[in-house]
């Protein structure tokens, strides 16, 4: 992870307040043949086009010699929306193994300046599972936001579970429902396999995979 702090550090300079892992590295279930590194990068100042540009080149440039095939997963937010929260989140900046093709043909584009609810979720996985990898202590950066706006998020990234679940019953299990279910209590977010064995048990026998 050094050369992605280093990345960051050297694009964003003193714009940079943090830099912050969550996901399957930061909860300790990481498969590098399926799994991306997700990050959420905070900055105090809007950056321009043509940084966010430059940014996505040398992320793609960083992404293509990972050994994980996935690559990474970040977006970038301001300090700001963290501090005035609203629901759904808006972010700066966004990269993915999915949107890699676009950017790389086509010289304008820019994935970014919208909002995203799953953003809630990755806001309560920071709080209370996330590492800061750079900058500012997480819980001097992030908030405990309502757990409604967390739910909310869950629940609109599995709307098509019903349809889907059969086809691809990992993805439900090992990505949304760990990050959906809370610990007893609802003081925290489970560790991924402990919330998959719990879905797998209250689970029809036909979905489990």
């Amino acid at each position: 992870m050094n050369r992605v702090v280093e990345l960051f550090k050297e694009e964003l300079g003193g714009n940079l307040v943090g830099i912050y892992l969550h996901g399957s590295l930061a909860m300790g279930c990481f498969n590098p043949d399926t799994s991306d590194v997700d990050l959420l990068l905070v900055v105090r100042d809007k950056l321009t086009r043509e940084q966010m540009r430059r940014l996505a080149k040398n992320i793609i440039n960083l992404h293509d010699t990972m050994p994980n095939q996935q690559g990474l997963e970040l977006s970038l937010v301001l300090e700001s929306s963290l501090q005035n929260f609203v629901y759904p989140p808006p972010f700066e900046f966004h990269y993915s193994a999915f949107h890699r093709e676009r950017y790389l043909t086509d010289n304008e584009y820019v994935c970014g300046g919208f909002e995203d609810a799953d953003l809630a979720a990755h806001y309560t996985v920071i709080y209370h599972r996330g590492i800061a990898l750079y900058g500012k202590p997480v819980r001097e950066v992030f908030d405990l936001i309502d757990r409604q706006y967390y739910i909310q998020a869950i629940v609109q990234d599995v709307e098509g579970a019903v349809q889907d679940i059969t086809n691809s019953p990992m993805y439900y299990y090992a990505e949304p429902v760990p990050s959906a279910v809370l610990s007893e209590g609802g003081r925290g977010v489970l560790q991924k396999k402990k919330a998959v064995n719990g879905a797998c048990t209250h689970s029809p026998p036909s979905i489990v995979p």
